[in-house]
């Protein structure tokens, strides 16, 4: 039993790691992705997600 709660421990901490927000974010970009992908500029919506992430994401860390 001990592999298997350490199997899904690694995988907790290799996805969310110190910040669940970010992994929540990545989730929530890939379902509106998802959603979107039968319009033709779907594909922006990924790249877009990443970079406010990533600017959230340093801003709340610079205030720490």
């Amino acid at each position: 039993m001990k592999y298997v709660t350490g199997f899904f421990r690694f995988w907790y901490d290799f996805i969310v790691g110190d910040d669940w927000t970010v992994a929540a974010a990545v989730v929530a970009a890939l379902i509106a992705t998802a959603l979107l992908a039968h319009f033709a500029g779907a594909w922006v919506v990924l790249p877009l997600a990443v970079l406010v992430f990533v600017a959230v994401s340093l801003w709340k860390a610079s205030r720490s």
